[in-house]
């Protein structure tokens, strides 16, 4: 299955913030290299043809009826699972797919707001009908509004794993050209919302991370491509730990 990629346009822009929490200040400008990335998270149905063809085992919840929809999100993927479905989309289709870099996800995700909170904006999501209630499970795909670069749900229905390695200090130290994360760690960064939480969705600026085997049922993924142009490919760091 092709994945619909959108081209995110190179340039500056500005990561992080000075108003929450310490770990994600400095507030700080970064140039990132033109890249793309999926319009959509995985879907299940996606990565059932990927269990299919390499007899990788199921994620966490598969047989669950919460996660069933052909359309929804797949979840209870491990970082690890993440790259091995990158490396088998890869080999199938061609091109090279890797997990976003925490930098490249927090520009797409902006979508082109210098100054936003949200994706869309400022207004809470508390204060929108569309994550009001309790949600069993993740939306399918593309139920909302996109941002403005044409994403959907970024930022909102499921965590999504990121390339890097995890480090609260890491802006202190980052390269405002590309950075790809510190060289080890014992965390890989996620960003974005999830449907389980009270609050589904979250800030662009906010960051979280989780060790590289856990997978949980509110974990997605959402994949990168080289541009087409030969741009930035982030780099894939695997770690001594065993795959899972």
């Amino acid at each position: 299955m092709n994945p619909d990629m959108v081209l995110i346009p190179a340039g500056w822009f500005w990561m992080g913030s000075d108003h929450h929490y310490r770990w994600e200040s400095p507030r700080h400008p970064v140039w990132l290299d033109a890249f793309e990335i999926a319009r959509y998270a995985v879907r299940r149905c996606e990565y059932a043809q990927f269990l299919s063809e390499t007899g990788h085992p199921e994620p966490a919840g598969w047989l669950n009826p919460s996660f069933g929809k052909a359309n929804q999100p797949v979840v209870g993927v491990s970082w690890f699972a993440a790259i091995s479905y990158c490396e088998w989309l890869s080999k199938s289709l061609g091109e090279t797919f890797r997990l976003p870099t925490e930098a490249q996800w927090e520009k797409a995700c902006r979508g082109g707001l210098e100054g936003a909170d949200y994706a869309w904006g400022n207004e809470p999501p508390n204060q929108i009908e569309y994550f009001q209630g309790e949600w069993t499970g993740p939306k399918r795909v593309g139920e909302w509004r996109p941002n403005g670069y044409g994403l959907f749900n970024i930022g909102d229905n499921v965590h999504e794993w990121c390339m890097d390695w995890y480090s609260e200090d890491y802006y202190a130290i980052s390269p405002a050209k590309n950075p790809v994360g510190p060289e080890t760690g014992a965390r890989r960064v996620s960003r974005g919302g999830s449907w389980r939480h009270q609050i589904k969705a979250s800030r662009a600026a906010h960051r979280s991370s989780l060790p590289p085997q856990h997978a949980y049922t509110d974990y997605g993924v959402r994949l990168t491509c080289i541009s087409r142009d030969g741009s930035i490919m982030p780099r894939q760091c695997r770690s001594s730990d065993s795959t899972v």
